[in-house]
């Protein structure tokens, strides 16, 4: 499993700088990917030789060495800045999700470009009543018309009202986004919106592709059936000699896609409930691990405002977590009591130690009861594996860092520049914990190539009421719970 994991890791790593990094350095990616593969291979490599424990030396020396290694090669083959500015000014017909990331940072030097003309500004001034928004000045950029100002009213009252002004002078020319400035103070950006151009020259996307969902689906079936399978103890000689025993997969297969379904739907619905347009979910078949990569949905219109961006991102882990408990316990209720190993992994199903997770000892404690003491493991049902893994996805997205579920969630409670603070806090805290679990080491190398910075809201100022900051605070007490380990003194307390 390490093998495939280092694998899937690579692939990942080396397609994320191909996309972000190759466009603000010269130095080749893959040497890059090298560098920040060498000490995951050389953990690996390590582990394989000796079968002990990588040394702390080893793994801090390597980070280290490499670290630095990646900011000298990084930064000596970096872009200019203008550089990159001329660059982007090039694609700056690009669609209306990149148009909004570019206006997330308005600080960016403009390009001589005026999205209005010289006689509209009046008019545009005229959509800020003093009463709501009291402007300052404008700047134009090169995506964007910036409004700088002091907000007088309520942040809702304001952006619903200058909203209603701006399409009554301009129709659908712009997107109006309202979102805290670099000084703390509110801006309204207006940014042209480019799916009106499309939709005008009937170049509108459809999103719905059932065909495409359906096959996605019925392929995932296969690699998590094949994958059942191998969960379920048979051999591949054993299949190859009699392929009716490929059924004993489908326990696997049919709970772990229900769960990452009812996932992916939490999202899909509560994005149709704000009319937020979005794809059907999509699963990710591969033929190895797993036997699926999990599932996706991609939303093509911008989220509008915080409640929406909390509800949405909220809902998947909600569902998908209610979805994995009853499963894993039903599956933990069938499963068959071992001897514990020394060192086992947290992720070995065969031998799945519960004091890895508070959360998993509890469940485990709850349904085997006295069947479950100190020094003994859990030889989990293919059912059982499925649930354990709907609960490691759900503690995954609700990591609350920038593009993952719980890093919206954390954006939508305390606003997107609190939200980065977090989120590398969380980065921190995940490194330090994969001293005490390696299994950890690999998410926390993954989450640094997460990106901190999340699309704003249109409204991105208007705070959530108090029932939705409890619901999150909830929401990252229930990721704690399934990530920390149990504690020695509830251990002892509980007989684990």
């Amino acid at each position: 499993m390490t093998f495939w994991l280092l694998i899937i890791l690579g692939i990942f790593t080396y397609y994320t700088l191909r996309r972000n990094v190759a466009k603000v350095t010269k130095t080749p990616p893959w040497l890059l990917w090298l560098v920040l593969m060498a000490p995951p291979i050389i953990w690996t490599g390590w582990t394989i030789r000796y079968e002990t424990q990588v040394p702390s030396g080893l793994v801090f020396g390597s980070l280290a060495v490499c670290f630095v290694l990646y900011w000298v090669l990084f930064n000596w083959g970096r872009v200019p800045v203008k550089d990159r500015k001329d660059k982007e000014q090039k694609e700056s017909s690009a669609p209306s999700d990149v148009t909004q990331s570019a206006a997330v940072n308005p600080t960016v030097e403009a390009l001589p470009m005026r999205p209005i003309e010289p006689g509209e500004e009046s008019e545009l001034r005229s959509c800020f009543p003093w009463s709501l928004y009291y402007i300052h000045n404008i700047e134009y950029r090169p995506q964007a018309v910036i409004c700088r100002g002091q907000l007088r009213t309520e942040p809702k009252i304001a952006y619903e009202k200058i909203k209603e002004n701006i399409e009554a002078k301009f129709g659908d020319r712009f997107i109006l986004i309202f979102q805290e400035g670099f000084n703390g103070k509110p801006i309204f950006l207006l940014v042209p919106n480019h799916q009106r151009n499309k939709a005008a020259a009937g170049e509108t996307e459809k999103l719905a592709k059932p065909g495409l969902a359906l096959l996605l689906v019925g392929a995932t079936l296969m690699t998590t059936t094949l994958a059942g399978t191998r969960i379920a103890g048979i051999e591949s000689n054993e299949l190859s000699s009699n392929p009716a025993l490929i059924l004993q997969g489908l326990p696997y297969a049919l709970s772990l896609m229900t769960i990452l379904g009812i996932h992916e739907m939490g999202h899909y619905l509560a994005a149709k409930f704000y009319k937020i347009r979005t794809t059907l979910p999509y699963f990710i078949p591969i033929p190895i691990f797993l036997g699926t990569f999990g599932a996706f949905i991609q939303m093509r219109s911008p989220v509008p405002n915080r409640k929406a961006l909390f509800d949405v991102s909220i809902a998947g882990p909600i569902a998908g977590f209610l979805a994995s408990l009853p499963l894993l316990i039903w599956g933990l209720i069938n499963s068959e009591i071992v001897p514990i190993e020394e060192e086992v992994q947290f992720l070995n199903t065969d031998a799945l130690n519960p004091s890895h997770s508070i959360l998993i000892a509890l469940l485990a404690k709850l349904t085997l009861g006295t069947q479950l003491s100190s020094g003994l493991a859990m030889d989990l049902h293919p059912v059982a594996v499925a649930g354990f893994l709907g609960i490691i996805v759900t503690a995954l997205n609700l990591m609350p860092v920038g593009q993952l579920d719980g890093g919206h969630i954390v954006h939508a409670m305390l606003g997107q520049k609190t939200a980065m603070i977090v989120g590398q806090a969380a980065r921190l805290f995940l490194l330090l914990l994969s001293l005490i679990q390696s299994e950890y080491l690999f998410w926390a190398i993954y989450l640094i190539f997460v990106r901190l910075t999340d699309e704003p809201a249109l409204n991105d100022v208007t705070e959530l009421d108090n029932k939705r900051d409890a619901l999150g605070v909830l929401a990252i007490a229930l990721l704690i719970l399934i990530v920390l380990p149990l504690p020695q003194t509830l251990a002892r307390l509980l007989n684990i």
